[in-house]
C-alpha cells in the first residue's frame, strides 16, 4: 500500500510540472520587409507572424493614417526579442513576446536630428546590426553602438 501511495504522488507530482524546453534559439537568420497593408497589419507567411504595426508608426512619425504599402524592418535575435525600424525612422523599437502579441521593451534611439534612409538588419553571432549606407550601428540587447 505504502508503494502505491508513493508511485501515485510521483506521478501526480510529475502531471504538474511545468514543461521548459531550453536552449532555445529564436533568431531569424535575416530581416524581412514587410509591406503594411490597408488594416496596418504585416505577415510574414514564413515565420508564421502577423502583427498591427500601426502603434509603430504612430510612435515614430505621430501618425498612423499612411502606413499602407510602407515598409517596416523586422528581425528577431537569439533570446527572442524582436526589433524593427524602417525608412524615415529615428528609432529602432526592440519588443518582447507576451501571450498574442508583442510588447515593447526599448525604443532605441539612433539619432534626433537624421532619419534612416535605406536601413537593413544583419544577424551577427551577438548582436543585431543595423546597415543605413555607409553607417554601421550594433545592437545588443537594448544598447546600440555605432561601428567605424
Amino acid at each position: 500500500m505504502k508503494n502505491f501511495i508513493l508511485i501515485l504522488f510521483l506521478l501526480l507530482a510529475a502531471g504538474c510540472s511545468t514543461i521548459i524546453l531550453q536552449p532555445a534559439d529564436f533568431s531569424w537568420p535575416v530581416e524581412s520587409v514587410l509591406l503594411v497593408n490597408d488594416k496596418g497589419f504585416i505577415n510574414e507567411e514564413r515565420h508564421s507572424f502577423e502583427i498591427n504595426v500601426k502603434p509603430i508608426f504612430y510612435e515614430e512619425f505621430q501618425d498612423s493614417n499612411y502606413v499602407v504599402g510602407k515598409e517596416i524592418r523586422i528581425i528577431c535575435n537569439k533570446d527572442g526579442y524582436f526589433y524593427f525600424t524602417g525608412t524615415g525612422f529615428k528609432n529602432v523599437y526592440q519588443f518582447t513576446p507576451i501571450v498574442s502579441g508583442l510588447k515593447l521593451n526599448e525604443k532605441i534611439n539612433i539619432s534626433d536630428s537624421i532619419s534612416l534612409k535605406s536601413p537593413a538588419f544583419n544577424q551577427k553571432i551577438n548582436a543585431i546590426e543595423l546597415v543605413d549606407g555607409t553607417n554601421k550601428y550594433l545592437i545588443n540587447g537594448s544598447e546600440i553602438v555605432r561601428v567605424k
